[in-house]
């Protein structure tokens, strides 16, 4: 008959074995963990250089005007490869109002105008998306974040400081556009 200490001996260690192994596993998990954050960040840039190539140019969408198809019968024709009615931003100009923007591009301008309304400072894009009711995770930050330069680049809005968004001066002011 095995001794009690004897037994207790053979159950530390195989406590002991157990434990070893399972910190192995959360090294190798960590490793990967590591790997694939950094594979994600990649994937970010990636996404946003693609993003800056496919954006148009400031000026190429505002500066042009829609010019009637002179074969077709009836009224103006949108372009063939114009894009859907709101999906693009224009620059910004005087009297040009938020309408011209889709729902969510005004969302994010509503929401800093309601932040000047109130005296307080500039949003991140974190901010925004709790704002917003959204989960504060990085695919939907980052959403906003694309969306909150294409307004900067646009005019629409400025960024003092890197990843603080608020309403550029001349929409902010006097019939800026709401």
């Amino acid at each position: 008959m095995p001794s009690v200490v004897g037994l207790l001996e053979q159950h530390e260690l195989a406590a002991r074995c157990r434990v070893d192994g399972l910190r192995e596993e959360a090294d190798r998990i960590q490793a990967e963990l590591a790997v694939a954050e950094l594979e994600w960040q990649e994937w970010v840039i990636a996404r946003r250089r693609v993003d800056a190539v496919l954006a148009p140019d400031c000026g190429s969408t505002a500066d042009t005007e829609d010019v009637p198809d002179p074969r077709a019968a009836g009224g103006p024709s949108a372009p063939r490869d114009s894009a859907k009615p709101k999906s693009q931003v224009p620059v910004w100009r005087e009297g040009l109002g938020w309408s011209v923007l889709s729902v969510d591009y005004q969302r994010i301008l509503q929401a800093l105008a309601d932040r000047l309304r109130l005296g307080q400072g500039p949003l991140t894009c974190q901010e925004m998306a709790a704002v917003f009711g959204m989960d504060v995770v990085p695919a939907r930050v980052e959403a906003l974040r694309s969306k909150a330069k294409r307004l900067v680049a646009r005019g629409w809005l400025a960024e003092p400081a890197p990843g603080r968004f608020m309403l550029a001066k001349a929409v902010a002011g006097p019939g800026g556009g709401s």
